[in-house]
């Protein structure tokens, strides 16, 4: 049986929109955009480290925030159930001094994201570790044999989906589904969970074993 393993985007799919948090709490409305508003991460992430410095914001500041933060209704337990059955990837474009108090709420799965540079509390800058890592994550993936299923939210998880052999939206904006209506959209954590089962039984029967 070929083994499956699956990637999820991690903000809006099982933990809220960081930046959005940000946002409400310190009244800023243009950090209210992500990666569902602006396609391209470079410039969505100069634009966001000038508004820092703009207002006076620090890392300590966001990760105040951060703290108060609760994994989505119902997203824990999906990943729990998730986890028991099938390996489990997160993906996601956040930083890890960003995510730490987040995942240890989840149970400490298993996540890949870049990292901030911070100079005296300062973020000065950000530090991808590869040009569309969900995707070529995925590619690598694929060449150790497994089969991938992918569910993801922003413009930035498509190329993941599209690489994937099986690719969900999940809790998407209405302008991301119209703009990619090969990934099949689903809004309830029951949905997304049928639908992986299903793409993994299926992978099974179709593949001889090793």
């Amino acid at each position: 049986m070929k083994q499956s393993i699956v990637t999820l985007d991690l903000e809006g799919v099982i933990v809220p929109e960081i930046w959005i948090a940000v946002a409400e709490k310190t009244g800023i409305k243009e950090l209210r955009l992500t990666t569902r508003d602006i396609p391209d991460y470079d410039v969505l992430m100069k634009g966001r480290l000038k508004i820092l410095d703009q207002h006076g914001l620090k890392l300590s500041d966001i990760q105040e925030v951060i703290g108060t933060l609760q994994p989505l209704d119902g997203g824990k337990e999906f990943l729990d159930e998730l986890r028991s059955f099938t390996q489990v990837l997160i993906l996601s474009d956040t930083f890890e001094q960003f995510a730490r108090p987040l995942m240890q709420q989840l149970g400490w799965p298993t996540l890949l994201c870049h990292r901030l540079a911070v100079e005296d509390d300062r973020i000065v800058d950000y530090k991808i570790r590869i040009p569309e890592q969900k995707q070529r994550a995925v590619a690598a993936l694929k060449l150790l044999n497994y089969h991938v299923v992918s569910a993801g939210d922003s413009f930035n998880d498509t190329a993941m989906l599209a690489e994937a052999h099986v690719g969900f939206l999940f809790h998407a904006p209405e302008n991301i589904k119209k703009q990619f209506p090969q990934f099949k959209a689903l809004e309830s954590y029951p949905e997304l969970m049928g639908c992986i089962k299903t793409a993994i039984a299926q992978a099974s029967q179709a593949e001889p074993g090793m």
